[in-house]
């Protein structure tokens, strides 16, 4: 008589499942935790999101996930956790920074959700050689970096709207991890990005001019690498 009893193999794939909407759990300690004002907190939570997102594809596909679960959609599951972790937590705390002008923050708040949500949507959003296509609704790193330089409140205002309507614009953004090109440099950019990055939150967002420049000249290094690199 056949049992009806899941597998272990079934087991272990509805567990990384789980593991990815942790990050989900994650976002909204992340939200507690901004809403009372303790933002290193909160990138850490969101910090540790991006580990979660990091590990759970390769995860899913080495004990194939899709063709043990296909009632269950790993991709709707990582759109959801990554929206909310990647745009949604982010775009409150760029609302609620204090950086930009008081009239401007909230509608700025809500340009982030929006742009992001369509972003979400696209289906084109990555190119054949794994670039982003537009900026990619990474506004967890953007917020990073606005409470880390800490710019004047119209010049904080011109980078969100320019990252805004970066979203639309055909041009490509490097995934550090799945594009092939100078993969060694940019897996080896994006591992002391996170050392200082977690530095500077020990710090509480203050790690001093050194570390704070490193941060900048990585982000510029990843910006300008997509531009740069012709299509394949």
């Amino acid at each position: 008589m056949r049992s009806n009893l899941p597998s272990f193999a079934h087991i272990r794939a509805f567990t990384i499942h789980i593991f990815t909407a942790t990050g989900a759990a994650l976002a909204l300690l992340a939200m507690i935790l901004a809403s009372g004002g303790h933002w290193a907190g909160m990138f850490f939570c969101l910090g540790l999101a991006l580990i979660v997102d990091g590990l759970d594809g390769p995860m899913a596909r080495a004990f194939k996930v899709k063709e043990l679960l296909p009632r269950w959609s790993g991709e709707g599951l990582d759109f959801v956790v990554d929206f909310v972790t990647y745009v949604f937590v982010p775009a409150y705390a760029i609302a609620a920074s204090g950086f930009l002008p008081d009239v401007l923050a909230i509608p700025a708040g809500m340009i982030v959700v929006i742009t992001g949500a369509l972003y979400f949507a696209d289906g084109n959003m990555k190119t054949d050689d794994n670039y982003f296509r537009g900026f990619p609704a990474v506004w967890n790193l953007a917020a990073f970096y606005l409470y880390l330089l800490e710019p004047p409140p119209w010049a904080a205002v011109g980078i969100i709207a320019a990252l805004a309507v970066l979203t639309f614009v055909p041009i490509r953004f490097v995934h550090p991890l799945r594009v092939a090109h100078l993969r060694w440099l940019n897996i080896a950019l994006m591992a002391l990005w996170a050392a200082l990055a977690t530095f500077t939150l020990v710090e509480n967002l203050s790690p001093g001019p050194f570390v704070t420049w490193a941060l900048a000249a990585i982000a510029i290094y990843f910006l300008i690498a997509g531009l740069l690199r012709k299509p394949a």
